[in-house]
């Protein structure tokens, strides 16, 4: 019954994110979930594209609650932390502009996991895709991930092909059918928080968000100061639009590692990245100089998701190493990667 069920508020960053905002709020629109549990709040950072019209027309035609509230520090970190104040749910789904839903029924499983007392927050397993996505879209899907240094820290958070698995960090899990029960460790734990995030209102409020809401950030706090804490797994996915071509996915790696130093220097960040293993990063160094292991995991994920796009893998290895080591060279001079000009 709809009377049982959690208000949600949905809270969305954008800055010119016109090319997906369309198809993330339809799958919101759409979903089989009672309209009036549900709100999306979006925190814009000033776009001047068409995503406000977008907004605006899906707005109309829908009767879930929808605002915009304004993001001026641009960035989705910030958008979040903005978004937050204004979100009246019990539970928060931060879903970004570049997110899917995958069918009408992903919320009502994605809230579930809620029943139990215990679980703080739930994420899907992995990330789907469709045959017409782009091919950084299907190859990003099927490795579970974003960036392929994560492949060999073991830090990811959705199922990788490559693997078999959904993380290579420890962790205790329960099966409760359609979900995992999880019980993480402070000192190596998967970097959760993004992409279909929901979690409690008042486990969030209990990290003190200030101006930036860095997710995997959030998870440590909870974890450490929290024994008791669990999260869910969700046996469902979530569609991860990559939007840009070689280009923009070296601009989205210096944007991670630029942005990563230039908090940790302000005393913002807290995820322990120092607790990777140091020899993973050696052995990242060495796979791209030598190339065949990396054709080896190419062949592996093309066994379990047979997709010509895994030929992007060597490739977006190493422009990974190129925009790193760039990076640690020239010391990411600048700091903050500026936000005039972006787009989705």
């Amino acid at each position: 019954m709809s009377s049982t069920l959690p208000f949600i508020s949905i809270v969305i960053p954008t800055l010119n994110s016109a090319r997906t905002l369309k198809e993330c709020l339809e799958s919101i629109r759409v979903q089989d979930y009672p309209a009036e549990k549900l709100e999306v709040i979006i925190s814009d950072g000033g776009s001047n594209d068409s995503t406000i019209d977008i907004i605006k027309l899906t707005g109309s035609r829908t009767p879930i609650d929808m605002i915009v509230v304004p993001n001026p520090l641009k960035t989705g970190e910030a958008g979040k932390a903005a978004g937050l104040k204004h979100a009246n749910g019990e539970l928060v789904a931060f879903i970004d502009s570049d997110n899917i839903l995958p069918d009408r029924g992903w919320m009502r499983r994605m809230v579930e996991p809620f029943g139990d007392p215990e679980v703080a927050a739930s994420e899907p397993l992995e990330y789907v895709c469709r045959p017409e996505d782009g091919y950084i879209t299907r190859y990003c899907a099927y490795l579970g991930m974003n960036d392929p240094l994560c492949l060999f820290l073991g830090n990811y958070d959705r199922y990788s092909a490559v693997t078999g698995k959904w993380t290579g960090m420890p962790y205790f899990a329960e099966d409760a059918g359609p979900w995992f029960k999880l019980k993480l460790d402070p000192r190596r734990f998967p970097t959760m928080g993004a992409n279909g995030f929901i979690i409690r209102k008042e486990a969030i409020e209990s990290c003190g968000i200030g101006d930036y809401l860095f997710d995997i950030d959030v998870v440590f706090e909870l974890i450490s100061s929290k024994p008791d804490v669990r999260f869910a797994k969700v046996k469902t996915g979530i569609i991860h639009i990559f939007s840009g071509d070689v280009r923009t996915f070296m601009r989205k790696q210096m944007r991670r590692v630029r942005d990563y130093r230039h908090y940790s220097s302000l005393g913002l960040r807290k995820y322990p990245w120092k607790s990777v293993d140091s020899m993973a990063i050696v052995r990242f160094i060495v796979s791209c100089i030598i190339v065949l292991p990396l054709l080896f995991q190419s062949a592996k994920g093309y066994i379990r998701r047979p997709t010509s796009a895994w030929l992007f893998h060597p490739v977006a290895c190493w422009l990974t190493l190129a925009v790193y080591g760039f990076g640690a060279i020239r010391g990411l001079i600048g700091g903050e990667l500026k936000r005039e000009g972006w787009s989705q």
